[in-house]
């Protein structure tokens, strides 16, 4: 694999330092029109990727710049997740000043690796993508040498700063909870597949029951869960042993399995426990209210967009992944298996 090229090659190649290589780079004043021109002749020459900036001026250096924001059709969808997390994206742009250029990628825009045209011809200053659209298609993105910062999306192909909930953790303190309360039949239901975040939580759930003792039964990991009633309801009808709690990985899952149980005449919270992720309309508008891991949805654009003005002024130092915790959320649906309560006490 050839070697990235770098600011500090360009300030080799030119006998000077890497400072007024990042100025020249960034239109920042404090090199002359002559040498900003060798530095970008010669970070063409070596393979630098950037994106080249109109050196500020009086005129031009109170001018707002542009950040993108795109995701996929599915994503700008669910308006209870990713909608807040998309308004507190557009306050932060608002207060430094700049414009938002959202994008919503089509499912054959992501599969032709079609970019929005404000990233294609470099227009924009920063991209922020929300969720995961496709690895390969934030690789393109990250290839027009763009600053490019994700929200709740990683991968280990995706070399770029991550802003992400602590979902091991989350799923940790989630599965713990029933724990205490005395469940040891605990189910996980999610599609992993769907989601790095799905995975992780499932590895928090087995974490949870390894550190407590506790075998993990193969018949309660649905790790291939639809959000669909008719599967969940199936799902839960075919079980030959019925589990006393339930983690699902979204409030949707939770409000499926919630649902499911009732149809088959299983209480909740008496009979059966459920916490679920997320904690967004469907986990407060089920009856009984599920217990749910709450997210700052609004720290996600406010760490994003500061991520993302730090990495437009080092696009050179190492990529960080920033990991926001989750809380638990208690209400109704949960409550101690039959007994325990009075083994406790």
């Amino acid at each position: 694999m050839a070697k990235r090229v770098t600011m500090q090659d360009i300030a080799d190649q030119l006998k000077i330092s890497k400072n007024s290589v990042s100025q020249a780079l960034s239109g920042k004043p404090g090199v002359s029109e002559e040498t900003r021109k060798l530095v970008y002749q010669t970070a063409d020459e070596l393979g630098y990727r950037y994106t080249p900036k109109t050196p500020a001026t009086s005129e031009n250096q109170a001018e707002s710049g542009k950040i993108a924001l795109i995701a996929s059709d599915l994503a700008f969808s669910l308006t209870s997740f990713f909608g807040e997390i998309y308004l507190s994206v557009e306050r932060e742009v608002h207060k430094h000043n700049k414009t938002l250029l959202i994008q919503s990628v089509s499912q054959q825009a992501r599969d032709d690796l079609i970019l929005p045209s404000f990233i294609e011809d470099k227009s924009v200053d920063g991209v922020l993508v929300l969720s995961h659209i496709s690895n390969d298609y934030i690789n393109k993105v990250i290839a027009t040498g763009i600053p490019t910062v994700l929200i709740d999306h990683h991968h280990p192909t995706i070399q770029a700063d991550a802003i992400l909930t602590n979902n091991r953790f989350g799923a940790y303190t989630a599965v713990q909870h029933l724990i205490e309360l005395g469940h040891k039949d605990i189910a996980f239901v999610g599609n992993i597949d769907f989601s790095p975040s799905y995975q992780e939580r499932l590895e928090g759930y087995q974490l949870t029951l390894r550190d407590y003792g506790i075998k993990q039964k193969e018949e309660f990991i649905f790790s291939d869960a639809e959000e669909d009633d008719q599967i969940i309801n199936n799902y839960i009808a075919h079980l030959s042993e019925q589990p006393t709690a339930w983690f699902c990985v979204n409030d949707g899952l939770g409000y499926l399995v919630n649902s499911g149980l009732k149809l088959k005449s299983i209480q909740v919270p008496e009979q059966a426990s459920v916490v679920s992720f997320d904690d967004g309309q469907l986990s407060r508008l089920s009856t009984p209210r599920i217990t749910t891991m709450g997210i700052d949805l609004p720290l996600f654009g406010k760490k994003a967009l500061e991520r993302l003005f730090w990495r437009m002024e080092n696009p050179e130092e190492p990529y960080e992944e920033t990991l926001l915790l989750a809380n638990l959320i208690k209400r109704e649906s949960t409550s101690y298996v039959p007994g325990y309560e009075d083994i406790k006490n």
